[in-house]
């Protein structure tokens, strides 16, 4: 509570996502007076969106490994995501009455496999502890005496009564996301609303996202919207396996997004990436040689990596695109292990997972404050760091509205501290 204040601390969250949801059940629990802003016609879309694949919601693996997947945001990510553990959200879940397991991948789901018992678990539970949810309510920025502007997203609608001037919290909360899936809410409107407030922001950038390869006519006519798999992809000494999907366009899938945000870099900086594809990464060369020496000479190249190796018409397709193709089977095999692909840019933002950049960890206190807006905090995937698929990216988001909630509590208490 602030110096002279006696009633309940009034704070507005603005976003409505998990990195909001999660700041307003903290702060309500604490007996602040909350208004949640949404500009959008419901709560959670992209958490909704997750929960089409089943909702990977955190990452079982031991704690100090689970840190090196933020990458150069760990160090200053580390207390958030020490206070809320794994663990801690699964049983966060289950007093929501949704219980969990771990997949034998180690990622965490609902048992349930979708995001909607949740949410709608999750919700009706910030209403018992008062939270009130506005929608279709736009946050724009603040005016000359550093009140926040709403403004209603429907034509000829009124602000909802509690939120019209002169409103004045006593904290906020900026959950507003990246700029990926923009249909879902997150636009990164917000970039040039706190850069007029000296803030400093990272450049917004496709992160977990897929890469243009310019195809072949003959490729893209045959093989968009093929999958591939199981392949191992190498990038920079690092390899991961798993799936790709060759679009008209380029390349996306799971696998490739775990080697992003360093293809990225280095597209960045040199204009495009070689990306090396295993197309049988369960033999080796060796192997691979052998049986492709089993084969007559005389089939046809598509044939003998049919019968070779059960490599299906895309493998020959891709073999051909990486330029004139080996002959003798030592060559071919070496060729299949690492078969050169050429990276141009990420697709563009909006069809990315996630999104790198954002507000600077050195634009905000340890607890998430805005430096230059007192008593203004972010969380979620407005802060510049980025993360894997794999469960990081919803336990990042929940942990740093968390963090920023217990922030402003803190704040409320020592706002001169």
């Amino acid at each position: 509570m602030q110096e002279g204040v006696t009633r309940p601390a009034r704070v507005c969250v603005i976003g409505g996502g998990p990195a909001g949801l999660a700041a307003a059940e903290v702060l309500s629990a604490a007996g602040c007076v909350v208004q949640v802003v949404e500009r959008m016609p419901s709560y959670g879309r992209k958490l909704l969106m997750a929960g089409r694949g089943g909702l990977n919601i955190s990452h079982s693996e031991a704690a100090d490994r689970l840190l090196t997947r933020y990458g150069s945001a760990a160090p200053w990510l580390a207390p958030a995501l020490a206070a809320w553990t794994t663990q801690d959200i699964r049983d966060w879940m289950a007093g929501l009455g949704q219980d969990s397991f771990v997949g034998s991948s180690g990622r965490v789901f609902p048992t349930a496999m979708k995001a909607s018992p949740l949410l709608r678990a999750w919700l009706e539970r910030l209403r018992s502890q008062g939270v009130v949810l506005h929608t279709r309510t736009e946050w724009t920025g603040w005016n000359p005496q550093g009140h926040p502007i709403f403004t209603p997203t429907q034509e000829g609608a009124s602000l909802p009564p509690e939120l019209a001037p002169p409103y004045v919290p006593d904290a906020m909360v900026l959950a507003l996301g990246g700029a990926s899936w923009p249909r879902l809410g997150s636009t990164g409107a917000w970039v040039p609303v706190v850069q007029g407030q000296g803030v400093e922001v990272a450049p917004l950038q496709p992160s977990n996202c897929g890469f243009q390869v310019r195809w072949s006519d003959t490729l893209r006519a045959r093989f968009a919207g093929t999958p591939l798999k199981p392949v191992a992809l190498s990038f920079a000494g690092r390899t991961v396996r798993g799936e790709v999907v060759v679009t008209a366009t380029g390349l996306e899938g799971g696998a490739l997004y775990a080697l992003s945000a360093a293809l990225r870099a280095h597209v960045a900086a040199h204009g495009s990436a070689t990306l090396l594809l295993d197309l049988r990464p369960d033999l080796t060369e060796q192997v691979l040689a052998a049986r492709l020496a089993s084969v007559r000479p005389r089939e046809s190249l598509s044939n003998r990596l049919r019968k070779a190796l059960r490599l299906p018409p895309l493998a020959v397709a891709l073999l051909h695109e990486a330029g004139p193709v080996p002959t003798t089977p030592q060559a071919l095999a070496a060729r299949l292990k690492a078969l050169p692909i050429t990276l141009h840019q990420p697709q563009p933002l909006a069809r990315a997972i996630s999104t790198a950049g954002g507000v600077m960890h050195t634009a905000c206190t340890p607890t998430f404050m805005l430096s230059a807006k007192p008593g203004v905090f972010v969380a979620g995937e407005m802060l510049d760091w980025e993360a894997p698929t794999g469960g990081y990216l919803l336990h990042g988001c929940l942990a740093t509205g968390r963090a920023a909630a217990k922030g402003v509590l803190q704040w409320l208490q020592h706002p001169h501290a």
